[in-house]
């Protein structure tokens, strides 16, 4: 029975939105059930997905909280 686990940032993908949408979700989960099945014939009801929303605060991008890396690689001092 294979695990698959999808972590993502807790940002909204379209103005005003602070999350991906449940059929985002949906989608993610479909997506991936659908790639084991495809790649290592692990049939759909065996597979488990869990997706790990991770606060932007949470996490970081070349050696900085994320959202100071975006701001220098926006003002061009990455």
């Amino acid at each position: 029975m294979p695990i698959v686990t999808i972590q993502i940032t807790r940002e909204g993908t379209a103005p005003g939105a602070d999350a991906a949408t449940p059929a985002e979700k949906a989608a993610l989960i479909k997506g991936a059930s659908e790639l084991l099945l495809t790649v290592l014939n692990k049939p759909l009801e065996a597979t488990f997905v869990v997706i790990e929303e991770v606060e932007t605060e949470n996490w970081g991008w070349g050696g900085l909280p994320v959202e100071e890396y975006r701001r220098r690689r926006a003002a061009g001092r990455t």
